[in-house]
């Protein structure tokens, strides 16, 4: 089994969010309200780029994105920074899409509309939360990110890997991650910031299937390090959430 050096079966990921996009311009008002299409801001790809310089000592195994332009875009530019002939090709994990919302919600202004957006996070863990009115629920949404992930550290080969996602299906991963069987990873949603193109490096302790089965298990997980934002280590300035971040009139560096 493939391992992290000094390590008899862990394996390493960076979690990263994409950079920052617009959700107002023009491409999803041609798309009607379809997130899928937006691609990575000019702030955002600098963002990216930033994080690809961060990271472009790391060895990637393998590299994954949901496969919509901002994740893909992002995790490019990550990947730009690594030595060509060691570049691994990028994959495309849908499982790993952002939560699907409902419909839009009513505000009077987009400090009320980040203030509802983060009221449904808020709310992931009680029974049948769905994401904004008529959307996906979060147990739903949930047992599929972590179930991609399940399955990507249930295959043999890699020790390190790069996935470049979402906002929340990062938080349902981290939150996973957080408590594991002593509780359900949705309480934990709340808690976890996801700046635009953050990097989170999570370890996993692979072991033996108990049952003597081919393959492996998780042990248990590790959160190394959460939501750091290589072109604003100390978060100067950005004193916004992510979500008041998304709603603001004007580019936030975070």
């Amino acid at each position: 089994m493939s391992a992290l050096p000094g390590t008899t079966g862990r394996r390493r990921i960076y979690l990263m969010r994409h950079g920052h996009v617009d959700y107002f311009g023009r491409e999803i008002q041609a798309a009607k309200g379809d997130t899928k299409v937006v691609p990575l801001t000019p702030l955002g790809q600098e963002q990216a780029k930033a994080g690809g310089a961060a990271l472009a000592h790391v060895r990637f195994d393998r590299a994954v994105c949901s496969g919509v332009p901002r994740t893909i875009g992002t995790a490019n530019f990550v990947l730009d920074a690594q030595t060509p002939d060691l570049r691994p090709a990028l994959e495309i994990v849908p499982d790993l899409i952002e939560i699907h919302g409902g419909g839009f919600v009513k505000a009077k202004s987009r400090t009320e509309l980040a203030a509802e957006m983060a009221f449904y996070f808020e709310q992931a863990a009680e029974p049948n939360a769905t994401m904004l009115e008529g959307g996906e629920v979060f147990t739903e949404a949930e047992k599929r990110a972590v179930g991609a992930i399940r399955k990507l550290l249930a295959e043999p080969g890699w020790s390190t890997m790069l996935i470049a996602a979402h906002e929340g299906i990062n938080r349902l991963i981290l939150g996973w991650a957080a408590l594991g069987a002593k509780g359900s990873g949705l309480q934990a949603v709340r808690a976890f910031e996801q700046d635009p193109a953050c990097i989170n490096v999570i370890d996993f302790d692979m072991v033996p299937k108990a049952d003597g089965s081919l393959g492996t298990e998780i042990e248990r997980a590790i959160i190394k390090s959460v939501n750091v934002t290589p072109y604003n280590y100390m978060k100067h300035g950005a004193n916004m959430t992510s979500l008041e971040a998304i709603f603001a009139r004007t580019p936030a560096s975070n």
